[in-house]
């Protein structure tokens, strides 16, 4: 029996793109990636075997990669990972020819564009230091039970964590606030994720012009210097503007 293929979809790129030959996505390295072109848009294509499962590690790293590495050069609308469909001509009419012109309209916004992403996280020591610093009454409180057996004090501790965790979660308004303060004079639009980790300041999406991702870097540079040895400053990017598209959708 024939092995079943289908075809997986990257993302949607102006129809003029061309690909590299060296270009590797999901699957095995000799699977190719291609252009399927409709009108003035085109998708991002490999084709698969439906037989082998889609999720793995790798698979999500070679999509990201893709997409990022398409994102540096030309505008993109990326697809959700794991997006098959029954073939090219089923990519063309059932997703590309349906939602023609929004793609068009939506990759010609993000001309001249790309996403960044800008993170910050505190020092812990540093950020738990100046919690206790300023908190006479919680400075006791830990001083009080340091040395007692864990298992006597569990409640107290427990207390003490929450406490010291809304102290953070203060803190950690006000920088976020200050990082995206920074940040918007230098890019289109922003988008501010929720942190993830206990003592993350702030995640944020930022859409800048390439033109300008050198006073994107600068600025950064610039608050990296003035938070050394309390908030840690990192920029990634570009990546595919994930936050800053609507993920296109096959009719059916």
């Amino acid at each position: 029996m024939p092995t079943a293929t289908g075809v997986y979809i990257y993302g949607i790129v102006p129809a003029d793109v061309e690909t590299d030959p060296e270009a590797h996505g999901i699957g095995e390295e000799s699977a190719r990636v291609d252009v399927v072109r409709h009108g003035r848009i085109a998708a991002l294509v490999t084709d698969v075997s439906l037989d082998r499962p889609l999720g793995t590690p790798d698979d999500l790293l070679g999509h990201e990669g893709l997409l990022d590495a398409v994102a540096a050069v030309v505008p993109v609308l990326p697809m959700r990972f794991g997006a098959v469909l029954t073939s090219r001509e089923a990519t063309v009419d059932e997703l590309l020819a349906p939602h023609h012109d929004e793609f068009e309209a939506a990759l010609r916004e993000l001309e001249g564009l790309a996403q960044y992403l800008v993170s910050a996280r505190y020092v812990r020591d540093t950020v738990l230091r100046e919690v206790l610093t300023e908190d006479p009454d919680l400075r006791r409180r830990r001083d009080a039970i340091r040395d007692r057996p864990e298992e006597e004090t569990h409640a107290e501790r427990i207390a003490l964590g929450e406490r010291i965790g809304g102290a953070i979660d203060t803190r950690r308004d006000a920088d976020a606030a200050k990082l995206a303060d920074a940040l918007e004079p230098v890019c289109t639009d922003l988008v501010r994720r929720a942190p993830t980790g206990e003592f993350d300041v702030a995640a944020i999406a930022v859409l800048a012009e390439t033109a300008r991702e050198r006073e994107l870097v600068r600025t950064v540079e610039r608050l990296a210097h003035d938070w050394d040895g309390r908030i840690e400053v990192r920029l990634l990017g570009p990546v595919a503007p994930y936050d800053f598209t609507a993920e296109p959708q096959p009719e059916g």
